[in-house]
């Protein structure tokens, strides 16, 4: 935290931690389409929570017109598919294909260890805590979790 900035001023430490965020976790995504943004999508389209494109949008806070290029651009990296949903023939289901799957598990590790660095003034345990919190205060559950990696690597497993 700079000299600037007080204990108390949240957003300004909050902003300090998105950008060591941004820094860390970036490269760590290497040529994934729409970095961040794909590597969320994937999260949740490898654990099949969302039901639609539309749905994907929602939760993640994409336009609807946004998550259908980075869709797109996911579909032609070979990632995901797009399928008829066998409850709503007027959708179509996000699924991940086994590329897919695979990339995610190895982006899952990378994303973690630059987690880690970018709250490395935190021990392994204020970590946990600070997730925890974190997450309790956005008022959601976590769309990438070291959880959900351990989901993924099961699943390759299997």
């Amino acid at each position: 935290m700079s000299k600037s900035t007080t204990p108390e001023d949240l957003g300004a430490a909050l902003g300090l931690l998105l950008r060591a965020y941004a820094e860390a976790v970036t490269p760590a995504l290497g040529d994934l389409p729409h970095g961040s943004r794909g590597y969320q999508t994937m999260c949740e389209v490898v654990h099949g929570r969302q039901p639609s494109q539309a749905a994907l949008a929602a939760r993640l806070g994409i336009d609807r017109t946004m998550m259908t290029y980075l869709i797109d651009d996911l579909v032609e990296a070979g990632l995901v598919e797009r399928r008829p949903n066998p409850d709503d023939r007027r959708q179509r289901r996000i699924v991940a294909t086994d590329r897919g799957r695979g990339t995610l598990e190895e982006l899952c590790g990378r994303v973690r260890a630059a987690e880690d660095a970018a709250l490395g003034a935190l021990g392994d345990e204020e970590r946990a805590v600070f997730r925890r919190l974190l997450f309790k205060a956005a008022g959601a559950g976590a769309v990438h979790t070291a959880e959900t990696c351990a989901l993924v690597e099961q699943a390759l497993k299997s």
